[in-house]
């Protein structure tokens, strides 16, 4: 089955997801809200489409290439952006480091 092949692959997806969600969240809970609208809006694009291509995965879609290529995309734009607020914020620090790892691994069967 494709998705024990790609059982780590899933975690990775699992683990980004969840980072993502924890400094979407935690990013609300900032005083400057509005600096971190960008980091917010693509926490959220990052975790959907990781969420996503996790589902893909364990039900087999023809697209599971297609969707990892724009999974490391997104994942690659929302570690980057992150980046820029991880001196400051650990939550985006920890998003950033699981965003790099979850577009490296989605790059790896694109």
């Amino acid at each position: 089955m494709a998705h024990e092949q790609h059982q780590e692959l899933i975690q990775i997806l699992h683990d980004c997801a969840a980072e993502c969600n924890h400094c979407f969240d935690a990013c609300l809970q900032e005083e400057d809200v509005k600096m971190m609208a960008q980091c917010i809006r693509l926490d959220r694009e990052c975790a959907d489409i990781c969420a996503f291509l996790e589902q893909a995965i364990t039900r087999n879609s023809p697209f599971v290439s297609e969707l990892a290529r724009v999974c490391a995309v997104i994942c690659e734009a929302c570690g980057d952006e992150c980046e820029k607020h991880a001196d400051q914020h650990e939550h985006c620090k920890r998003c950033a480091e699981a965003c790099r790892r979850c577009a490296e691994a989605c790059r790896s069967i694109a």
